[in-house]
Protein backbone atom coordinates (compact mmCIF):
# COMPACT_ATOMS: atom_id res chain seq x y z
CA UNK A 1 0.00 0.00 0.00
CA UNK A 2 1.17 3.51 -0.77
CA UNK A 3 2.99 5.17 2.11
CA UNK A 4 1.26 8.29 3.34
CA UNK A 5 3.39 11.45 3.19
CA UNK A 6 4.81 12.57 6.53
CA UNK A 7 2.50 15.58 6.62
CA UNK A 8 1.72 15.66 10.33
CA UNK A 9 5.15 15.63 11.91
CA UNK A 10 5.90 18.14 14.64
CA UNK A 11 7.24 21.46 13.33
CA UNK A 12 10.48 22.54 14.99
CA UNK A 13 9.50 26.22 14.83
CA UNK A 14 7.86 27.25 18.13
CA UNK A 15 4.27 28.54 17.97
CA UNK A 16 2.79 30.96 20.49
CA UNK A 17 0.02 29.49 22.62
CA UNK A 18 -2.86 31.90 23.27
CA UNK A 19 -4.49 31.91 26.72
CA UNK A 20 -8.24 32.11 26.14
CA UNK A 21 -10.73 34.07 28.16
CA UNK A 22 -12.45 31.28 30.08
CA UNK A 23 -15.94 32.81 29.88
CA UNK A 24 -18.10 30.96 27.32
CA UNK A 25 -19.74 34.24 26.31
CA UNK A 26 -16.38 35.90 25.58
CA UNK A 27 -16.34 38.32 22.66
CA UNK A 28 -14.85 37.39 19.33
CA UNK A 29 -11.06 37.13 19.71
CA UNK A 30 -8.91 40.19 19.23
CA UNK A 31 -5.17 40.75 19.16
CA UNK A 32 -3.25 37.51 19.55
CA UNK A 33 -6.39 35.39 19.19
CA UNK A 34 -7.28 37.04 15.89
CA UNK A 35 -3.73 36.62 14.66
CA UNK A 36 -3.82 32.96 15.68
CA UNK A 37 -7.02 32.44 13.71
CA UNK A 38 -5.48 33.96 10.56
CA UNK A 39 -2.36 31.83 10.93
CA UNK A 40 -4.49 28.71 11.40
CA UNK A 41 -6.47 29.43 8.22
CA UNK A 42 -3.28 30.00 6.22
CA UNK A 43 -1.77 26.75 7.53
CA UNK A 44 -4.99 24.95 6.56
CA UNK A 45 -4.79 26.37 3.03
CA UNK A 46 -1.13 25.45 2.59
CA UNK A 47 -1.57 21.90 3.90
CA UNK A 48 -4.71 21.19 1.87
CA UNK A 49 -3.22 22.45 -1.39
CA UNK A 50 0.00 20.52 -0.81
CA UNK A 51 -1.88 17.39 0.22
CA UNK A 52 -4.19 17.36 -2.79
CA UNK A 53 -1.21 17.79 -5.14
CA UNK A 54 0.52 14.62 -3.95
CA UNK A 55 0.32 11.31 -5.85
CA UNK A 56 -1.43 9.87 -2.78
CA UNK A 57 -3.74 12.71 -1.81
CA UNK A 58 -3.62 13.24 1.96
CA UNK A 59 -4.73 15.89 4.45
CA UNK A 60 -3.50 16.00 8.08
CA UNK A 61 -6.07 14.55 10.45
CA UNK A 62 -5.99 17.58 12.75
CA UNK A 63 -8.12 19.45 10.22
CA UNK A 64 -11.01 17.09 10.87
CA UNK A 65 -11.60 18.95 14.14
CA UNK A 66 -13.43 22.14 13.32
CA UNK A 67 -16.46 22.91 15.52
CA UNK A 68 -18.66 20.47 13.61
CA UNK A 69 -15.92 17.84 13.52
CA UNK A 70 -15.37 18.06 17.29
CA UNK A 71 -19.10 17.57 17.83
CA UNK A 72 -19.18 14.57 15.50
CA UNK A 73 -16.16 13.00 17.18
CA UNK A 74 -17.90 13.15 20.54
CA UNK A 75 -20.82 11.32 18.92
CA UNK A 76 -18.39 8.69 17.60
CA UNK A 77 -17.18 8.00 21.13
CA UNK A 78 -20.76 7.14 22.12
CA UNK A 79 -21.32 4.61 19.33
CA UNK A 80 -21.62 0.99 20.54
CA UNK A 81 -18.78 -0.18 18.25
CA UNK A 82 -16.34 2.41 19.56
CA UNK A 83 -14.66 0.72 22.54
CA UNK A 84 -11.61 3.02 23.20
CA UNK A 85 -13.40 5.76 25.14
CA UNK A 86 -15.46 3.55 27.46
CA UNK A 87 -12.52 1.20 28.04
CA UNK A 88 -10.11 4.01 28.90
CA UNK A 89 -12.61 5.70 31.20
CA UNK A 90 -13.11 2.39 33.00
CA UNK A 91 -9.33 2.14 33.45
CA UNK A 92 -9.25 5.63 34.97
CA UNK A 93 -12.07 4.74 37.35
CA UNK A 94 -10.60 1.38 38.39
CA UNK A 95 -7.00 2.52 38.74
CA UNK A 96 -7.37 6.19 39.64
CA UNK A 97 -6.05 5.64 43.16
CA UNK A 98 -2.96 3.82 41.86
CA UNK A 99 -2.31 6.54 39.31
CA UNK A 100 -2.69 9.21 42.00
CA UNK A 101 -0.13 7.49 44.21
CA UNK A 102 2.35 7.37 41.35
CA UNK A 103 1.82 11.03 40.42
CA UNK A 104 1.78 12.48 43.94
CA UNK A 105 0.18 15.71 45.22
CA UNK A 106 0.22 19.16 43.68
CA UNK A 107 0.66 18.25 40.02
CA UNK A 108 -0.42 20.43 37.12
CA UNK A 109 -2.25 18.45 34.44
CA UNK A 110 -1.58 19.52 30.84
CA UNK A 111 -3.90 17.91 28.30
CA UNK A 112 -3.07 18.37 24.61
CA UNK A 113 -6.16 17.75 22.49
CA UNK A 114 -8.48 18.10 25.46
CA UNK A 115 -11.72 17.42 23.57
CA UNK A 116 -14.86 17.25 25.74
CA UNK A 117 -12.90 16.86 29.00
CA UNK A 118 -14.71 13.73 30.26
CA UNK A 119 -11.60 11.65 30.89
CA UNK A 120 -9.62 14.38 32.62
CA UNK A 121 -12.56 14.95 34.96
CA UNK A 122 -12.00 11.40 36.27
CA UNK A 123 -8.25 11.97 36.53
CA UNK A 124 -8.55 15.30 38.34
CA UNK A 125 -11.06 13.75 40.73
CA UNK A 126 -8.62 10.95 41.60
CA UNK A 127 -5.45 13.02 42.05
CA UNK A 128 -4.38 14.51 45.37
CA UNK A 129 -4.72 18.31 45.38
CA UNK A 130 -3.87 18.99 41.72
CA UNK A 131 -2.65 22.56 41.33
CA UNK A 132 -3.93 23.41 37.86
CA UNK A 133 -5.45 22.07 34.69
CA UNK A 134 -4.14 23.27 31.31
CA UNK A 135 -6.23 22.08 28.33
CA UNK A 136 -4.58 22.64 24.94
CA UNK A 137 -6.66 22.41 21.77
CA UNK A 138 -7.07 23.77 18.26
CA UNK A 139 -10.90 23.66 18.47
CA UNK A 140 -11.31 27.06 20.13
CA UNK A 141 -15.03 27.04 20.92
CA UNK A 142 -14.96 23.58 22.46
CA UNK A 143 -11.78 24.44 24.39
CA UNK A 144 -13.41 27.49 25.95
CA UNK A 145 -16.58 25.60 26.82
CA UNK A 146 -14.70 22.70 28.44
CA UNK A 147 -12.44 25.04 30.42
CA UNK A 148 -15.48 26.90 31.72
CA UNK A 149 -17.26 23.69 32.81
CA UNK A 150 -14.22 22.26 34.58
CA UNK A 151 -13.47 25.59 36.22
CA UNK A 152 -16.95 25.48 37.75
CA UNK A 153 -16.71 21.80 38.72
CA UNK A 154 -13.23 21.99 40.33
CA UNK A 155 -13.36 25.27 42.22
CA UNK A 156 -9.95 24.76 43.87
CA UNK A 157 -8.03 24.10 40.65
CA UNK A 158 -6.72 26.82 38.34
CA UNK A 159 -7.88 26.26 34.76
CA UNK A 160 -5.72 27.85 32.05
CA UNK A 161 -6.94 27.04 28.50
CA UNK A 162 -4.32 27.32 25.76
CA UNK A 163 -5.50 27.72 22.17
CA UNK A 164 -2.70 26.09 20.18
CA UNK A 165 -1.84 23.36 17.74
CA UNK A 166 -0.08 20.89 20.01
CA UNK A 167 1.42 19.04 17.01
CA UNK A 168 3.93 21.90 16.83
CA UNK A 169 6.43 23.03 19.43
CA UNK A 170 4.58 25.72 21.36
CA UNK A 171 5.88 28.57 23.46
CA UNK A 172 4.31 27.95 26.85
CA UNK A 173 3.22 31.18 28.56
CA UNK A 174 4.75 32.11 31.92
CA UNK A 175 1.47 31.34 33.70
CA UNK A 176 2.02 27.66 32.83
CA UNK A 177 5.82 27.46 32.68
CA UNK A 178 6.07 28.26 36.40
CA UNK A 179 3.78 25.36 37.38
CA UNK A 180 5.67 22.19 38.36
CA UNK A 181 5.61 19.25 38.37
CA UNK A 182 3.55 18.76 35.21
CA UNK A 183 1.77 15.62 34.10
CA UNK A 184 1.00 15.59 30.38
CA UNK A 185 -2.24 13.63 29.95
CA UNK A 186 -2.59 12.32 26.39
CA UNK A 187 -5.48 9.83 26.32
CA UNK A 188 -7.55 8.29 23.55
CA UNK A 189 -4.58 6.72 21.73
CA UNK A 190 -4.31 10.05 19.93
CA UNK A 191 -0.60 9.34 19.57
CA UNK A 192 -1.61 6.55 17.16
CA UNK A 193 -3.19 9.03 14.73
CA UNK A 194 0.28 10.15 13.65
CA UNK A 195 2.75 8.45 11.34
CA UNK A 196 5.56 6.56 13.13
CA UNK A 197 8.20 9.29 12.70
CA UNK A 198 5.71 11.95 13.73
CA UNK A 199 4.78 9.87 16.79
CA UNK A 200 8.40 10.00 17.89
CA UNK A 201 8.67 13.74 17.28
CA UNK A 202 5.38 14.47 19.02
CA UNK A 203 6.26 12.35 22.05
CA UNK A 204 9.53 14.29 22.33
CA UNK A 205 7.55 17.55 22.24
CA UNK A 206 5.23 16.27 24.99
CA UNK A 207 8.19 15.09 27.08
CA UNK A 208 9.67 18.59 26.81
CA UNK A 209 6.32 20.03 27.87
CA UNK A 210 6.28 17.76 30.94
CA UNK A 211 9.82 18.77 31.90
CA UNK A 212 12.60 16.78 33.51
CA UNK A 213 10.67 16.43 36.77
CA UNK A 214 7.36 15.61 35.10
CA UNK A 215 5.71 12.60 33.49
CA UNK A 216 3.26 11.58 30.78
CA UNK A 217 0.12 9.47 31.08
CA UNK A 218 -0.58 8.19 27.56
CA UNK A 219 -3.39 6.03 26.20
CA UNK A 220 -2.49 3.26 23.71
CA UNK A 221 -5.04 1.25 21.74
CA UNK A 222 -3.83 -2.34 21.53
CA UNK A 223 -3.71 -4.74 18.58
CA UNK A 224 -6.81 -6.96 18.57
CA UNK A 225 -9.15 -8.98 16.38
CA UNK A 226 -10.32 -7.22 13.22
CA UNK A 227 -13.93 -8.04 14.08
CA UNK A 228 -13.53 -5.51 16.91
CA UNK A 229 -11.11 -3.06 15.29
CA UNK A 230 -12.71 -2.30 11.93
CA UNK A 231 -16.30 -1.63 13.12
CA UNK A 232 -14.91 0.83 15.69
CA UNK A 233 -13.85 3.03 12.75
CA UNK A 234 -16.87 2.35 10.51
CA UNK A 235 -19.92 2.38 12.78
CA UNK A 236 -23.29 1.19 11.57
CA UNK A 237 -24.89 4.60 12.18
CA UNK A 238 -22.44 6.26 9.79
CA UNK A 239 -21.20 8.86 12.28
CA UNK A 240 -17.53 8.23 11.45
CA UNK A 241 -18.27 8.55 7.74
CA UNK A 242 -19.98 11.90 8.39
CA UNK A 243 -17.00 12.98 10.51
CA UNK A 244 -14.59 12.27 7.64
CA UNK A 245 -16.83 13.82 4.95
CA UNK A 246 -17.18 16.95 7.06
CA UNK A 247 -13.60 17.78 6.07
CA UNK A 248 -14.85 18.43 2.52
CA UNK A 249 -17.50 20.80 3.87
CA UNK A 250 -14.82 22.64 5.84
CA UNK A 251 -12.63 23.01 2.75
CA UNK A 252 -15.60 24.36 0.78
CA UNK A 253 -16.50 26.84 3.51
CA UNK A 254 -13.06 28.09 4.51
CA UNK A 255 -11.02 27.71 1.31
CA UNK A 256 -13.61 28.32 -1.39
CA UNK A 257 -13.68 24.69 -2.49
CA UNK A 258 -16.38 23.06 -4.60
CA UNK A 259 -16.23 19.46 -3.36
CA UNK A 260 -19.44 17.49 -3.90
CA UNK A 261 -19.53 15.13 -0.95
CA UNK A 262 -21.99 12.87 -2.83
CA UNK A 263 -19.10 11.94 -5.13
CA UNK A 264 -17.11 10.41 -2.24
CA UNK A 265 -17.52 7.36 -0.03
CA UNK A 266 -15.80 6.60 3.27
CA UNK A 267 -13.62 3.51 3.71
CA UNK A 268 -11.82 2.12 6.78
CA UNK A 269 -9.38 -0.78 6.33
CA UNK A 270 -6.66 -2.62 8.25
CA UNK A 271 -3.03 -2.37 7.13
CA UNK A 272 -1.44 -5.54 8.48
CA UNK A 273 2.14 -4.54 7.69
CA UNK A 274 1.92 -1.21 9.50
CA UNK A 275 -0.56 -2.51 12.11
CA UNK A 276 -2.93 0.39 11.71
CA UNK A 277 -6.44 1.28 10.58
CA UNK A 278 -6.47 3.61 7.56
CA UNK A 279 -9.34 6.01 6.86
CA UNK A 280 -9.86 7.24 3.30
CA UNK A 281 -12.39 9.21 1.29
CA UNK A 282 -12.81 7.40 -2.03
CA UNK A 283 -13.87 9.11 -5.28
CA UNK A 284 -16.89 7.29 -6.71
CA UNK A 285 -16.24 8.62 -10.20
CA UNK A 286 -13.64 10.61 -12.11
CA UNK A 287 -14.11 14.36 -11.67
CA UNK A 288 -12.24 17.55 -10.77
CA UNK A 289 -12.53 20.03 -7.92
CA UNK A 290 -11.35 23.56 -7.32
CA UNK A 291 -9.85 24.72 -4.02
CA UNK A 292 -8.45 28.22 -3.38
CA UNK A 293 -8.24 28.86 -7.12
CA UNK A 294 -6.44 25.61 -7.97
CA UNK A 295 -7.88 22.62 -9.81
CA UNK A 296 -7.33 19.01 -8.79
CA UNK A 297 -8.26 15.90 -10.76
CA UNK A 298 -9.68 12.75 -9.15
CA UNK A 299 -9.77 9.41 -10.94
CA UNK A 300 -12.41 6.85 -10.04
CA UNK A 301 -11.44 5.03 -6.80
CA UNK A 302 -8.67 7.56 -6.05
CA UNK A 303 -8.57 8.44 -2.37
CA UNK A 304 -7.83 11.21 0.09
CA UNK A 305 -6.00 9.63 3.02
CA UNK A 306 -7.39 11.50 6.03
CA UNK A 307 -6.24 9.53 9.01
CA UNK A 308 -4.46 6.45 10.36
CA UNK A 309 -4.81 4.82 13.76
CA UNK A 310 -1.80 2.77 14.79
CA UNK A 311 -2.22 -0.07 17.30
CA UNK A 312 0.24 -1.24 19.95
CA UNK A 313 1.61 -4.08 21.99
CA UNK A 314 3.93 -3.74 24.99
CA UNK A 315 7.08 -3.81 22.84
CA UNK A 316 5.84 -1.09 20.51
CA UNK A 317 4.90 1.13 23.47
CA UNK A 318 8.31 0.70 25.13
CA UNK A 319 10.19 1.27 21.87
CA UNK A 320 8.25 4.47 21.15
CA UNK A 321 8.86 5.78 24.68
CA UNK A 322 12.59 5.14 24.32
CA UNK A 323 12.79 7.37 21.23
CA UNK A 324 11.84 10.34 23.46
CA UNK A 325 14.22 9.38 26.29
CA UNK A 326 11.34 7.94 28.32
CA UNK A 327 10.62 4.63 29.99
CA UNK A 328 7.39 2.88 30.94
CA UNK A 329 7.30 3.42 34.71
CA UNK A 330 3.90 1.74 35.11
CA UNK A 331 0.97 0.62 32.97
CA UNK A 332 -2.66 -0.37 33.38
CA UNK A 333 -4.50 -2.61 30.88
CA UNK A 334 -8.13 -3.73 30.91
CA UNK A 335 -9.08 -7.39 31.32
CA UNK A 336 -9.85 -7.89 27.62
CA UNK A 337 -6.46 -6.49 26.63
CA UNK A 338 -8.05 -3.76 24.51
CA UNK A 339 -6.34 -0.66 25.87
CA UNK A 340 -3.34 0.44 27.96
CA UNK A 341 -2.71 3.57 30.01
CA UNK A 342 1.06 3.95 30.33
CA UNK A 343 2.90 6.22 32.74
CA UNK A 344 6.05 7.43 31.00
CA UNK A 345 8.91 9.06 32.91
CA UNK A 346 12.36 10.34 31.90
CA UNK A 347 14.82 7.48 31.60
CA UNK A 348 17.65 8.36 33.98
CA UNK A 349 19.97 5.94 32.20
CA UNK A 350 19.83 7.95 28.96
Amino acid sequence: MTTKPADNAADLAPRQAVVLDIAPEADEPAGKEAGGREAELEAFRVDVLAGLARPQKAIPSKYLYDARGAELFERITRQPEYYPTSTEMDLLERHGADIARRIGPGATIVEPGSGAGDKVRLLLGALEKPAAYVPVDIAKDQLRAVAHRLNEHFAGIRVIPLWADFTHHIEVPDAVACLRPRLVFFPGSTIGNFLPLAQQELLAVLAELAGGDGALLVGFDRIKDLSVLVPAYDDAAGVTAEFELNLLDRINRELGGDFDRELFAYRASWNERERCIEMHLVAKTAHQVEVAGRTFRFEQDETIWNESSYKYDDTRIADLAATAGLRVADAWTDRRGYFTLALLEPDASK
